[in-house]
């Protein structure tokens, strides 16, 4: 079976995330696993045979049939309307992959690895934590979290838990009772405090909104990151 094949999963389960953002798990017979930070084409086709297809990141890693999706809503989208306000366990849906080959990370790598992340960016990049976490990777690994409020964090728990890398979150709407910053964007002056300084080579991973992404590369480069050592992913939206 190939990756371009189209593959039938059923909803295993659902978990709300977000206001606006589920996490579904489906059972895929005929699923061989994924590496960490690929993605998957998710296909829907109404009874007159419109069809509809949209790419969403694996949360999930590893071997074994079970696949892992997170998703967030977009108002007027075709796809994600669906997937977080109809979708049931037992539904089916098809999809193919997994796809991509460049925005990925494999615990044999051994250089510290650094990864960024704005909003449902943080989706890849949990399969990248679930994977150093569960090879027991020494390699150094860290996380920088940016979200608008406490409620729109992906997965909060777990990234509570994931005592094996450090987090940093910012917030940039609201932050939590107690919190010892104001809200704000990701500036250069913070990657500088709070990231892997290119002395130390990491591998860097940035995902999220366009606007994010470039604003969040262009400062590593112009802080001393070989630009090679920059992989990014982005989907639309400031």
């Amino acid at each position: 079976m190939s990756f371009r094949d189209w593959l039938v999963g059923t909803v295993v389960s659902t978990t709300q995330q977000t206001p606006n953002a589920k996490s579904i798990v489906l059972d895929v017979p005929g699923w061989t696993g994924s590496t960490a930070g690929q993605h998957v084409d998710v296909r829907l086709t109404a009874p007159d045979g419109y069809s509809a297809v949209r790419a969403y990141s694996l949360a999930s890693t590893g071997t074994g049939q079970q696949v892992e999706l997170a998703v967030d809503l977009i108002d007027d989208g075709e796809v994600s309307p669906y997937l977080v306000g109809e979708l049931r366990t037992g539904d089916q849906l098809e999809f193919r992959g997994p796809l991509g080959r460049w925005f990925v990370w494999k615990p044999a790598q051994t250089a510290p690895v650094q990864l960024i992340a704005g909003g449902s960016g943080v989706v890849p990049l949990l399969a990248m934590i679930r994977a150093h976490t569960t090879s027991g990777s020494s390699a150094p690994m860290r996380l920088l979290y940016s979200v608008r409020s406490p409620a729109d964090r992906f997965f909060a728990d777990e990234l509570a838990a994931a005592h094996d890398i450090d987090v940093t979150l910012i917030y940039t709407r609201e932050v939590p009772a107690g919190w010892d910053a104001s809200p704000g964007r990701v500036t250069k002056d913070i990657l500088a405090a709070a990231t892997v300084p290119a002395s130390e080579h990491p591998a860097v991973f940035v995902c999220g909104p366009t606007g994010f992404v470039e604003a969040v590369a262009s400062a590593l480069v112009d802080l001393g990151h070989d630009p090679m050592a920059v992989k990014t992913e982005r989907f639309g939206g400031s």
